[in-house]
């Protein structure tokens, strides 16, 4: 039987917290709030995270201690052909795909730890750990398990409000090439070209977002507004990737999002923040859901691609191919 897919209540106002508390409590209830966010927006505000805090200061503290490192340190661990994939990718690199100017950031990437022998172990590469910052593998490792069960839990409710069985997205991911991504937007000079990040639509299936202590996030809306998005203490912002959107036909969309630059009295101050990408296993075949295919909503994406093929596909647009 074909789902008949409803429009959620518009909000021109903000995008309205739905609590983590009433996962165990009410689980219907919750997957029907956070699905009908995402229909709306392709994004929902998670409040309520059960994530430890010392988890997520500790990650914090090693994030800033390494982009604190002179510039030929972090430059010692970018990995040549790696796609930006693991390790440090410089200041001026990935430009949002259209655009005429790179971010205004640089990151770090830590990907899956995956044991010896494992046949993606040589897809995904190996993840570096800054010798210069003891409590770093640590620190992060913690912050990327507790991403990833989150997301695992969040998947099941996108699954139940697709009318899919509950477990339907545990094999899809098992095993995925996931990246927590340490992100550093430095002050801003007067003269600088460009922002902090162009409009872009993610690659992966999810991401959750952890707060950051600048403002700058910003969603389109469907009218052609930009919607800033301040979430409350506690809370995670989670989005759906053009992954997730190619497997619904739409029903759930990978929405635009940017990070402008601040206003001139912040501008001398950094910007930190920490996406959990999870991703789709490499050999995962992309392939519209049929239950996601009506008359009036016919198949955009006929063409099945494996999420490795996509990645790399997108990886390309935005220069780090």
């Amino acid at each position: 039987m074909q789902r008949a897919f409803r429009q959620p209540v518009r909000s021109a106002l903000s995008i309205i917290p739905v609590s983590l508390t009433r996962y165990g409590a009410d689980f219907a209830g919750f997957s029907a709030e956070l699905g009908a966010s995402f229909e709306r927006y392709g994004f929902a505000v998670v409040a309520d995270c059960d994530i430890p805090a010392e988890t997520v200061e500790k990650a914090n503290a090693s994030a800033k201690a390494l982009f604190a490192l002179p510039d030929a340190k972090k430059r010692a661990y970018v990995v040549p052909g790696g796609h930006g994939q693991r390790g440090y990718t410089p200041f001026g690199i990935e430009t949002a795909k259209g655009a005429d100017h790179y971010d205004l950031k640089e990151f770090w990437h830590v990907g899956r730890e995956l044991p010896a022998g494992h046949p993606y172990r040589a897809i995904f590469g190996e993840n570096l750990w800054p010798a210069e910052i003891p409590d770093f593998r640590a620190d992060l490792t913690a912050l990327y398990d507790s991403l990833e069960a989150l997301g695992l839990r969040l998947l099941k409710a996108i699954a139940r409000h697709l009318g899919l069985p509950d477990d339907f997205f545990a094999a899809t991911v098992k095993d995925g090439d996931s990246i927590l991504r340490l992100l550093h937007y430095p002050p801003i000079p007067v003269d600088a070209g460009g922002v902090r990040a162009g409009a872009h639509e993610d690659i992966n299936t999810i991401t959750l977002l952890l707060g950051a202590e600048e403002a700058g996030l910003e969603v389109l809306d469907r009218d052609g507004r930009w919607l800033p998005i301040n979430p409350p203490p506690g809370s995670l912002v989670v989005n759906i990737g053009d992954m997730l959107q190619r497997l619904t036909n739409g029903v759930l969309p990978s929405t635009s999002h940017r990070v402008v630059n601040p206003a001139p009295e912040r501008r001398g101050f950094s910007r930190y923040s920490t996406p959990f990408f999870l991703h789709f296993a490499p050999d995962y075949l992309i392939k519209t859901l049929p239950s996601c295919v009506t008359p009036e909503r016919p198949n955009r994406f006929p063409e099945p691609i494996t999420a490795r093929d996509y990645l790399l596909e997108r990886l390309r647009e935005i220069k780090l191919g």
